[in-house]
């Protein structure tokens, strides 16, 4: 698959995530009465697939990683805040599990367009 598929597809994972994210700030605030965390959660959460799509217009290369690395970054915070949830009872192992595999999974093909895009470049 090149380049420009895997961003495609990460775009379309990223923006299902970010309503998955949406959804559980919704469940988290509305039946957990949980508001300091989700918030936090809310915001990296939908912050990777913005910087995924704002990527695709990036001026070049070395724009196009960094916007790819920030969306790391976020799905690393992501990570962090959806442990924090379980781990304090507010995520069941379930919940947890089927988004935790999500974020992991899009956090994996950041990785991989980041590290072939920086080899590409060396490569021309």
């Amino acid at each position: 698959m090149n380049e420009k598929n895997k961003n495609n597809m990460i775009q379309d994972e990223s923006k299902a995530f970010a309503i998955r994210i949406i959804n559980l700030y919704k469940y988290l605030r509305e039946n957990k009465h949980e508001l300091v965390l989700s918030k936090q959660l809310l915001r990296s959460g939908t912050s990777i697939g913005a910087n995924i799509s704002e990527s695709v217009f990036g001026q070049s290369d070395m724009d196009f990683i960094s916007k790819l690395s920030i969306a790391l970054k976020e799905s690393n915070e992501t990570r962090y805040w959806l442990e924090l949830l379980h781990e304090t009872n507010y995520l069941d192992d379930k919940q947890f599990i089927s988004i935790y595999d999500d974020c992991e999974k899009i956090k994996a093909t950041l990785i991989n367009i980041i590290n072939t895009t920086k080899k590409n470049r060396k490569n021309h």
